[in-house]
């Protein structure tokens, strides 16, 4: 450890508490702060704390750590430092956040709702150096976090803007001079519901063989094509279903509704989802699918039910869609595809850039804990 630092324990250098208040004490209007166990604090009409303070999450969010001065409440489960002796809050807080849920996480009790108990707390040790060098590094921390903050607004924001660029285009795809307008049935060789007529549809007896067997979650995580499958039927599972072809278009139906993707293989699916084998003279299955992504919002505004949303085969029986000439509908996915695939570069180059500035939050953070800023 750098000379004249010391490894303490937090209990010494600061009071550690507990809120009070139950969560449904709060009120989101309240005037002062509610600090609980969520991500995000809340609102109370009363307070029971005015200082400078850390407020550490017990359950929940476990070991995650805010700062605050001021009038606030805190919930029963939020740990509330004070009272600070020898140690500057802003450095102390840095000093946690960097730290504390990694250690705590790892001491963490329960399993449903894991939790952490005041002599976690207590008991941590951190690096202390002198006031003097406790100002230097929040100094240097607060520069370097600034200019981190700003690079990852920048570049969230760019990850934003490129997908927004796409979705403008796709849109703009809706409609134009002498498209036609046809229902799913018009444009299609084969259009239905899957099939699991078998009740239960869980029973063990349908699943372990050699038929894929795509649900509505393949088809949401799918990116254009259906690339994976989370479920297999065997020959039973298949007496009861139908075996679609590749290339066949999927719409879900229900949960997440008007979610699309292509299956890359021969597969089952259930009545929560539509197939549609397209006329390939009419059509493609790829341009199909980004004219029903262009209109997904008003097709999910039509899903109905209290549980959870879903539209049925009749939506789309009586939906017409537009379809341009086939050179038409060519050059227009052509230029999707290119878009989409630069989208998709700049999504994925912007993300690296937001986890290499989380990496170097992290090596400014273990520097500091090290004594090595």
């Amino acid at each position: 450890m750098k000379a004249g630092w010391k490894l303490v324990n937090l209990g010494d250098h600061c009071r550690i508490r507990t809120g009070k208040k139950d969560v449904n004490q709060g009120n989101p209007t309240g005037e002062y702060s509610f600090f609980t166990c969520a991500a995000a604090h809340t609102f109370s009409d009363s307070y029971s704390f005015d200082a400078e303070a850390l407020l550490i999450a017990g359950n929940g969010d476990v070991g995650k750590v805010s700062y605050y001065k001021g009038k606030f409440e805190a919930y029963q489960r939020t740990y509330v430092l004070t009272e600070f002796s020898g140690v500057l809050p802003r450095f102390l807080f840095l000093i946690l956040d960097g730290k504390l849920k990694e250690t705590v996480s790892k001491q963490k009790l329960g399993n449903t709702m894991p939790y952490i108990k005041v002599g976690m707390l207590t008991d941590f040790q951190f690096p202390l150096p002198p006031l003097p060098e406790q100002r230097r590094i929040v100094g240097i921390l607060d520069e370097a976090f600034a200019g981190i903050a700003t690079a990852r607004a920048h570049a969230d924001q760019n990850r934003q803007n490129a997908r927004a660029l796409f979705e403008s285009h796709l849109h703009s795809t809706q409609r134009g001079k002498g498209w036609v307008e046809k229902s799913l049935d018009n444009i299609s060789l084969e259009f239905g519901r899957g099939k699991s007529k078998h009740r239960p549809r869980n029973d063990p007896k349908l699943y372990g063989g050699k038929y894929p067997f795509i649900q509505t979650g393949d088809v949401r995580n799918s990116t254009h094509i259906i690339e994976t499958y989370s479920q297999t039927y065997n020959d039973s599972g298949l007496a009861q279903s139908k075996l679609w072809p590749a290339g066949t278009l999927c719409i879900t139906i229900a949960a997440n509704i008007a979610e699309t993707g292509i299956l890359g293989f021969d597969a089952c699916f259930p009545d929560s989802v539509i197939g549609v084998v397209v006329d390939q003279k009419q059509t493609s299955t790829k341009f199909l699918e980004y004219l029903l992504q262009s209109v997904k919002a008003r097709l999910q505004a039509l899903g109905k039910g209290s549980a959870q949303a879903n539209i049925n085969l009749g939506t789309f029986e009586n939906e017409r869609f537009s379809f341009p000439s086939l050179a038409e509908q060519k050059k227009i996915t052509d230029q999707l595809d290119a878009l989409q695939a630069e989208t998709r570069r700049l999504e994925a180059l912007y993300t690296r850039k937001l986890a290499a500035l989380d990496e170097l939050k992290a090596a400014l953070l273990h520097q500091a804990f090290s004594g090595m800023l």
